[in-house]
């Protein structure tokens, strides 16, 4: 598993067959994406057999996992490559890095000082922020804490990375678009008062990795990606027109 120094997730992948055709996750879309991190190495498709409220990655219903498994047995299905991102901070002494599916979310911890950052793409200082945090979004992830932060929602075979501020504080809230081939790295400034902030980077809302002022955070389209399997005919077009119904 890739998760850091800490060894921290749920699944245990040394105990996964290499040889498996495919690894079905109860629960939803949160379970989900923890299983594609504990098994990012593994290269197997994951199928999500959906025991909450309705997802986007989940598909599978229990009422239908009979049909389901018939449809696995059976070679009855297609499967969808999701772009993941990877996160490196390196600080003086050590450097630190983890995988999403979703996005990763640099914000405070501790006190609720507002955070200073400076945005650079392939080395080129794109913007500062004066924010609650910073959300770099995926495709699959766009429909998560990007799209609740007034991010764009996007198609998730799309390959692209999306920044999304949370809470600027400035008029300019917009969110940015970049291409799949893109460096971004996200500079963490003193607080203004000299106080130590309190901040961390959040891997798909499991993992955290904390941070300090004067550390750089470098996030990258990943060489690894992550392998759905697809059993219904109705696209993400389909399961978002649900969601806006419900809203």
């Amino acid at each position: 598993m890739q998760e850091g120094n800490d060894g921290s997730g749920y699944t245990d992948s040394s105990k996964i067959p290499k040889d498996c055709d495919c690894i079905i996750v109860l629960g939803g879309d949160g379970t989900l994406l923890e299983a594609a991190r504990d098994t990012v190495d593994l290269d197997i498709p994951l199928i999500g057999v959906n025991l909450g409220t309705l997802g986007y990655l989940a598909e599978v219903d229990k009422e239908n996992l009979s049909e389901a498994l018939r449809r696995l047995c059976g070679d009855d299905y297609t499967v969808e490559r999701r772009m993941m991102l990877e996160g490196q901070i390196t600080g003086e002494t050590d450097c630190r890095r983890s995988y999403a599916l979703n996005d990763i979310v640099v914000s405070r911890s501790g006190s609720l000082q507002m955070l200073h950052f400076h945005i650079l793409v392939n080395g080129h200082f794109l913007k500062g922020y004066s924010a609650d945090g910073i959300i770099v979004s995926t495709p699959t992830g766009s429909t998560g804490y990007n799209m609740s932060a007034g991010g764009p929602i996007v198609e998730p075979s799309a390959k692209l990375m999306v920044i999304t501020p949370i809470c600027p504080h400035t008029l300019n809230t917009r969110s940015i678009v970049l291409s799949p081939e893109d460096e971004i790295e996200i500079v963490l400034l003193p607080a203004r008062d000299g106080r130590i902030q309190q901040v961390e980077a959040d891997f798909d809302g499991a993992h955290s990795i904390a941070i300090t002022a004067g550390e750089r955070m470098r996030i990258v389209r990943s060489e690894r990606t992550t392998a759905i399997v697809k059993l219904s005919d109705a696209g993400f077009l389909d399961v978002l027109h649900r969601k806006m119904r419900e809203s």
